[in-house]
């Protein structure tokens, strides 16, 4: 009787570990990066950026600070990237292989989501 009662808390333990499903990973496309605006000063603070990640039919809004010195992210926008996304923060892998999470700031409804792109040939009538 104790055998059985033990291998029965050993299946019960691990049932939940089975249930559970891995982070879903999916690819983003960064839209358009602009300098953030200080809401005290009302002007531009050299020291973060406002990102736009295009996520399926959302977009969001990310504080990014760069580290020191680090001007790049000025030059990213068309970028492809993985990104996990949660209810409050998105995750993203940099090239090095590091993590990094930024908190959203805002998310909006993508204008033409589910939208067809139409031919660069075809005619318009």
């Amino acid at each position: 009787m104790l055998r059985l009662v033990s291998i029965l808390c050993i299946l019960l333990a691990a049932v939940p570990a089975l249930c559970q499903s891995a982070p879903k990973y999916q690819v983003g496309n960064i839209t358009e990066v602009r300098p953030h605006q200080n809401a005290e000063l009302g002007a531009s603070d050299a020291t973060g950026y406002d990102v736009s990640v295009k996520v399926g039919d959302t977009i969001y809004t990310v504080l990014y600070t760069p580290a020191l010195g680090e001007e790049t992210v000025k030059y990213i926008a068309g970028r492809d990237l993985v990104v996990l996304v949660s209810e409050t923060t998105i995750q993203y892998i940099d090239i090095v292989g590091q993590s990094h999470e930024l908190w959203i700031e805002s998310r909006t409804p993508a204008a033409n989501a589910g939208v067809p792109k139409a031919d660069v040939g075809e005619a318009k009538p």
